[in-house]
């Protein structure tokens, strides 16, 4: 699952609003060390366009 969540935010992060929505979705999909894994994955591959918006998502459900 986790590799799925990568592919789609992969596809989608053209768009802020996709993003967004889709990296939300990743969140609830998953749980635990998979969970830890997207955040920091997300970090590397997207911080410069969606730090806040990554921070704020993973920060609701207690990872940061």
């Amino acid at each position: 699952m986790l590799e799925l969540c990568k592919n789609v935010l992969s596809r989608v992060c053209f768009d802020r609003k996709l993003f967004a929505r889709e990296l939300a979705k990743s969140v609830r999909y998953l749980k635990g060390d998979e969970l830890k894994q997207l955040h920091d994955w997300c970090l590397k591959q997207f911080s410069r366009r969606y730090r806040e918006l990554i921070d704020k998502t993973f920060l609701q459900v207690g990872v940061a």
